[in-house]
């Protein structure tokens, strides 16, 4: 997966900024940053798929599924509880849907995935700077629940997230 990110980065013209926020990022960061890599290659997929590059098509798609695997690898199941499992599932659905859009073909599961993926990202966004302007408990058990963004529909999820519970560091 390193490899994917970096690959990505010597051939992106802001490789030397995206280096430096990966090199420069907290854990929850580093989560920001997947989501929006996947939500970039996501979107490539769909302009490849309108425009008929199914070579480069398939690479978005594959870029996307190994970036979810991550983010998916990244939960820490013993801490994030029901949550993390949720999220999993998410995930598998994510990485199901881009799957057979790219063998059918179809915007469909491209349009849901990069939807999906767009509200979790404003949400560990959220979490990510609350999380920054708070100051850090000394123990997993006096950690507070930070509330979920907004616009994600986080009942499907749970009432409320700790950041530290989802991911592991």
């Amino acid at each position: 997966m390193a490899d994917m990110v970096f690959e990505t980065m010597m051939n992106n013209p802001y490789s030397k900024s995206i280096e430096a926020r990966v090199l420069s990022a907290t854990p929850l960061e580093l989560v920001v940053i997947l989501y929006d890599e996947t939500i970039n290659a996501v979107r490539a997929a769909r302009a490849h798929l309108a425009s008929g590059d199914i070579r480069a098509r398939g690479r978005s798609v594959s870029k996307a599924v190994a970036f979810l695997l991550e983010l998916g690898n990244s939960l820490n199941f013993e801490a994030g509880g029901e949550l993390s499992k949720r999220l999993a599932g998410l995930y598998g659905f994510m990485r199901s849907s881009l799957l057979e859009a790219n063998f059918r073909q179809t915007d469909e599961g491209l349009a849901t995935t990069e939807e999906l993926l767009v509200s979790l990202r404003e949400a560990w966004s959220v979490i990510s700077a609350e999380s920054q302007s708070q100051p850090q408990p000394a123990s997993p058990a006096e950690e507070t629940p930070v509330a979920a963004a907004p616009s994600f529909p986080w009942s499907i999820l749970g009432e409320s997230v700790s950041a530290a519970r989802c991911w592991s560091a």
